[in-house]
């Protein structure tokens, strides 16, 4: 049986064109919904969303494309997987279970979705969190020369469909499991059961994940560029938590971030990508500071 969230009922929820997400709902009062990141589903908030759960109701669904949650097919525009359509499908589910307005985080990719749901739904949402991530337009140009190594992933994945499906699929479980080792500090944070959880989810999902990245490297950006010339701005408080890595790649994440969101927390951590397994009472407090504001 596949690990769960205790304490934490599930639902399928319908959001849109015939999409249901898988959602874990614990807790009462004020709402934050918890957005995972790849390759992992919203088992990744364990530890996170059982100690806010004391005080906010708290929602982890699984991304669209992503574990028990539906998995449409790519279209030829790549709107099925687009960020705005992933975010829309948040801003839905949280309406179907009550609620017009929320708190949203997110890590990683579902950072990237938090994130256009900040753009997209500033009535919806009250306060934002990204994880370990940049905004989809400015990480396509900070990466450039041999650092850019780290994310070869974001350019196999966007390459147009089959090659990397077949090349994915052909071997899941080393692919996934690549970033579970690389990006983790300590791996213990990531025990035996929520990685096989983990690699099972990955492994019937190669296609929709491979249209999740294809399309941040298509429509996404599209719509990044456009709120950057519109002047579009995250006017919620903010709060960022990432890993030292624009120092690596020579850029300055919080001036990048800065230019979108006015009222914002940039927060350098020391544990690894994984940092709401690593180091789930940092990223606790950091939420928890957040709501504050």
């Amino acid at each position: 049986m596949a690990p769960t969230l205790p304490g934490f009922d599930y639902r399928r929820v319908p959001v849109a064109d015939g999409v249901t997400l898988n959602a874990a709902v614990g807790g009462s009062g004020s709402p934050i919904v918890l957005l995972h990141g790849f390759p992992q589903t919203h088992l990744m908030w364990r530890h996170v969303a059982a100690d806010l759960a004391a005080d906010h109701t708290v929602i982890c669904p699984d991304l669209r494309g992503y574990g028990a949650s539906d998995k449409p097919a790519e279209d030829p525009h790549g709107t099925a997987y687009a960020k705005r359509t992933m975010a829309a499908d948040i801003v839905a589910l949280a309406r179907a279970l009550g609620h017009e307005r929320f708190a949203l985080a997110g890590h990683d990719r579902g950072a990237l979705v938090a994130f256009r749901a900040g753009l997209d739904h500033p009535q919806a949402i009250s306060h934002l969190a990204c994880l370990d991530t940049l905004p989809t337009l400015d990480m396509w140009q900070v990466m450039h020369g041999t650092g850019a190594a780290v994310g070869f992933h974001l350019y196999l994945m966007a390459q147009p469909p089959g090659l990397p499906e077949q090349m994915i699929a052909a071997t899941p479980d080393a692919f996934f499991g690549h970033f579970l080792d690389a990006w983790a500090q300590d791996p213990g944070a990531i025990p035996a059961g929520i990685r096989a959880a983990y690699l099972a989810a990955c492994r019937d999902a190669v296609p929709s994940i491979v249209a999740d990245y294809r399309a941040s490297a298509t429509v996404d950006v599209t719509h990044d560029q456009a709120d950057r010339d519109a002047g579009s701005l995250l006017r919620m408080p903010v709060t960022v938590l990432q890993q030292d890595w624009g120092a690596a790649l020579g850029f300055d994440a919080d001036a990048l971030w800065r230019a979108w969101a006015p009222d914002l927390r940039h927060t350098t951590v020391t544990c690894g990508h994984f940092m709401a397994e690593e180091d789930p009472t940092r990223i606790t407090a950091e939420l928890r500071e957040l709501l504050r504001r």
